[in-house]
């Protein structure tokens, strides 16, 4: 994954300010979180499982870049 795309998992801009960077992690990781959707089945856990990984791959390399702790 290029390092654009990373904006893209969160939905923000590359021009995004740090507490929005923060603010877009916060509510795609509540929305993706496997234990979200435990009751609907397996397939849903594991994809939910899937974009809940990208979206903490990306704010840690996104944070990394700009130093947010």
């Amino acid at each position: 994954m290029e390092y654009k795309d990373y904006y893209k998992v969160l939905k923000v801009t590359r021009d995004a300010s740090d507490d929005e960077v923060k603010k877009a992690y916060r509510k795609m990781a509540v929305k993706y979180h496997p234990d979200k959707v435990a009751s609907l089945g397996e397939a849903h856990v594991k994809s939910a499982t899937e974009k809940f990984q990208k979206v903490q791959e990306a704010y840690e390399l996104i944070g990394k870049v700009r130093g947010i702790k």
